[in-house]
């Protein structure tokens, strides 16, 4: 079986969780004997593919024509659906015109406006996005997923998410869940020394520092109690006030790292003892698997499909109630932390396990009935 992955122009210059998704899928995939190229070319020719692979629905102006391009050819199509709305927070906690916007246009036509001035500011403007101007930003997406054979969304909550929004009948569909590399995150390897001694038993947060994750209300949360908060992660540069009001409110306890690497960013989970991701809407948030896997308590947000991969293991709590947040960290950093969830993620959230449900999706769009 050969495949091509497709998604958004920009993959590698402006890179994110998508392709971190895109490239393990690609590695694992090829462990099971798939031959997987990407391409991020509107109208490559497909005469050797027996699938295309689209990831993103959130980025539908270059998917699209992609989407266009494979059916013209006869190609099976699949879709990493991605696909998550953060309308609560535009219309409660974004703050400036851009949230009393927001409370006047519906998610999609603040979707529109988005994609659009990005992708001029980007000089991306193409095809796709002129066929946004006429279809809109929720009907180009719902022309996707007209065309989509199987969807592989991160799970059955987000899928039914997908499904309500484009009211879509007899679609056929194979969760693939949110993973972590546990060659990485591995809580048996021992080293001698731990550059983050110093953060034992801290609180860390893994995640860009930004409105949509919350990372104010979690400062607040632990401002003037002896926890010791560290934030791992980019700052966004989009919210510059955000972020100057961040490090304002930020008192002694609290430590900002910055982005670091996957090596380190396991030694530093080793060390702590809760990891928050307070966020206002996740899908469930790939640090908080990682952070688990090496025996972090976890607090996260209830809002996205969090409970559907942690069960009752996690600590829920609300992005906008700092009481909330605080009494969820009260109770995470109190509590032993329990082996059944990391059996749960050993055993259900892998790029193994990832690669494997992929392939029964495929075999699905073909109509096979053999493999996995």
């Amino acid at each position: 079986m050969k495949v091509l992955f497709q998604t958004r122009t920009n993959l590698y210059s402006a890179p994110g969780g998508d392709l971190i998704q895109i490239e393990k899928t690609k590695e694992y995939l090829e462990k099971l004997g798939i031959s997987v190229d990407i391409s991020l070319e509107f109208e490559p020719d497909l005469q050797d593919y027996d699938i295309v692979h689209l990831f993103n629905l959130m980025d539908p102006q270059d998917i699209y024509l992609q989407c266009v391009n494979a059916k013209k050819q006869n190609k099976k199509i699949v879709l990493s659906t991605i696909y998550g709305l953060y309308t609560e927070y535009e219309q409660k906690a974004r703050g400036g015109f851009a949230q009393k916007v927001a409370n006047f246009l519906s998610p999609y036509q603040i979707g529109y406006l988005k994609n659009a001035i990005r992708h001029y500011h980007e000089n991306r403007f193409h095809k796709g996005v002129i066929r946004m101007m006429f279809r809109g930003y929720y009907g180009l997406m719902k022309d996707i997923t007209k065309s989509v054979d199987v969807f592989l969304p991160n799970s059955i909550s987000e899928m039914n998410r997908v499904a309500s929004e484009f009211k879509l009948k007899n679609f056929r569909f194979e969760a693939v869940p949110n993973s972590i590399d546990k060659n990485i995150f591995d809580s048996s390897s021992i080293k001698n020394t731990n550059i983050f001694e110093q953060y034992k038993d801290c609180i860390v947060c893994a995640a860009r520092i930004e409105g949509r994750k919350s990372t104010l209300n979690l400062i607040r949360a632990v401002k003037d109690t002896d926890y010791t908060l560290v934030l791992v992660g980019n700052e966004s540069k989009n919210q510059k006030s955000y972020v100057e009001q961040v490090h304002a409110e930020a008192g002694k306890n609290v430590v900002f790292l910055g982005a670091i690497p996957h090596e380190e960013l396991k030694e530093l989970y080793r060390v702590a003892k809760v990891h928050a991701l307070v966020s206002w809407m996740e899908t469930p948030g790939l640090s908080s698997l990682e952070a688990a896997a090496m025996g972090c308590n976890i607090v996260v947000t209830k809002k996205g499909d969090t409970e559907e991969y942690f069960e009752n293991f996690a600590f829920y709590c609300e992005p906008d109630d700092i009481i909330s947040i605080k009494e969820a960290i009260d109770k995470a950093y109190s509590s032993p932390f329990k082996e059944e969830l990391r059996n749960k993620i050993l055993m259900n959230y892998t790029w193994e396990k990832a690669a494997e449900s992929t392939l029964r999706g495929y075999n699905k769009a073909l109509g096979n009935t053999t493999g996995f």
